[in-house]
C-alpha cells in the first residue's frame, strides 16, 4: 500500500505555525496594557506656567516666600522654620485646603525650596505651588 503525499518527504515545509506567535503577542499586550498606567505614577506637583496668564481667585492665596539670606517669611511676617507649620495653620484657620504659593530667590538652594515644600505637603496640605516670574523677552 502506497501513500500519496502532495510533496516529495526530502522538501522542506516552508509554512510558519502562527498560533504560538500570536498567542505570545496577546499575553504581551495584556501584560502591557495592565502595567502602563503603573509607569505613570509620581510625586504630585502643582507648578505653574510663567508664560501663563494668572487665574483669578476669589480668596487670596497664602504666601510663604523664602529670600536670598534663607529668611522664611509668611506674608510679610518673618517665621522661624521650626514654626512654620503652627503659623500657616493659624492665617488659614486649620484648613489644609488652602492654596499656598511658595516663592523662592532664584539665587537659593532648589533644596531648600523643596524642604519648604515637602514639610508643608507632609502636614497635610494639599495645594501648594511654586510661583515664577513671568517671562520677559530680552
Amino acid at each position: 500500500m502506497a501513500f500519496k503525499f502532495n510533496r516529495s518527504s526530502k522538501e522542506p515545509m516552508s509554512e510558519i505555525n502562527v498560533t504560538p506567535f500570536v498567542d505570545v503577542m496577546l499575553v504581551l499586550l495584556i501584560i502591557f496594557m495592565v502595567t502602563a498606567p503603573l509607569l505613570t505614577v509620581g510625586v504630585q506637583v502643582d507648578l505653574p506656567e510663567s508664560s501663563a496668564d494668572s487665574l483669578p481667585e476669589e480668596v487670596e492665596p497664602l504666601t510663604l516666600t523664602i529670600n536670598s539670606k534663607g529668611e522664611i517669611f509668611i506674608q510679610e511676617s518673618k517665621v522661624e522654620y521650626e514654626k512654620i507649620i503652627a503659623k500657616v495653620l493659624a492665617v488659614s484657620k486649620n484648613r489644609t485646603d488652602t492654596r499656598i504659593y511658595v516663592r523662592g530667590d532664584k539665587t537659593i538652594n532648589y533644596g531648600r525650596v523643596l524642604e519648604i515644600m515637602g514639610l508643608l505637603s507632609g502636614s497635610g496640605f494639599t495645594k501648594v505651588a511654586l510661583i515664577s516670574e513671568p517671562y520677559k523677552e530680552r
